[in-house]
């Protein structure tokens, strides 16, 4: 089924490793984050391109490492069925779908924690600009009405940033997982041949269920579990509206 790297997914990881050397080259790692990290709307870094950009952009060598292997390894198979075009328009709408669902969630978090300081007699604006004064600069005073919890998620929010490519590669999983069901799979430290069709609605179980719990099973402690299933959720909806309409057994052009 492997066939050698088909050109959109050359192109992506082309991209990918020129914003990681841009990431390591230029400014110490700042500067592009601040251009091109997604920040969280209502922090003055936010940018309408980030909901973009951020796909291309890694926090580490292991970080680019695995999600491009990943999309070397399942997406030259997607796009093979997809062509170019429809792949490129896949991968793209999966990772938007990642955002959306990471903002909607942190949004949730941050709303939480404004309703309780309003509640308490703060004023809204006058909180926001408290919060971008500083990185870490928040009003004592808010201690009395949050939570350290809750103190940790509003200030972390505001001023939280995403990168990485995995909502988008979590949807070419789906797309891959439903094209090939039978294919079988294995994780590095667990060298047992799974099908498709179990072993990616697992991966996606395990981090539903990180999510929730904030407990990780196979990724770092700060991985964005809520954008991967934002992006296969997306990938899923995509490929259930295609495959209903426009599914044939060689191409979906």
């Amino acid at each position: 089924m492997m066939n050698k790297i088909t050109d959109t997914v050359k192109h992506l990881i082309i991209i990918n490793v020129i914003m990681f050397i841009g990431t390591l080259a230029i400014g110490g790692g700042t500067l592009f984050y601040d251009w091109f990290a997604l920040h969280f709307p209502k922090n003055e870094a936010f940018q309408p391109w980030q909901i973009i950009t951020h796909m291309f952009m890694h926090g580490g060598f292991m970080h680019i490492f695995f999600n491009m292997f990943a999309l070397w390894m399942f997406g030259t198979a997607v796009e093979e069925r997809f062509g170019a075009k429809k792949f490129l328009f896949f991968y793209i709408s999966s990772g938007l779908g990642a955002a959306i669902c990471m903002i909607g969630y942190y949004y949730f978090r941050f709303v939480s924690g404004m309703d309780i300081l309003n509640g308490a007699g703060f004023d809204q604006a006058q909180t926001i600009e408290t919060l971008k004064s500083g990185y870490s600069v928040y009003d004592t005073r808010w201690n009395q009405f949050l939570t350290q919890e809750q103190l940790q998620n509003f200030v972390g929010v505001f001023n939280s940033t995403m990168v990485g490519a995995s909502g988008a590669i979590m949807g070419v999983l789906v797309a891959f997982g439903m094209l090939y069901p039978e294919s079988k799979l294995m994780l590095i430290f667990l060298p047992v041949p799974i099908k498709a069709k179990y072993f990616i609605p697992g991966i996606i179980a395990l981090d539903l269920i990180s999510a929730i719990t904030g407990q990780s099973f196979f990724s770092p402690s700060n991985t964005a579990y809520v954008a991967h299933i934002g992006g296969a959720l997306t990938g899923f909806l995509i490929m259930w509206y295609w495959k209903k309409t426009q599914f044939n057994k060689n191409r979906w052009d």
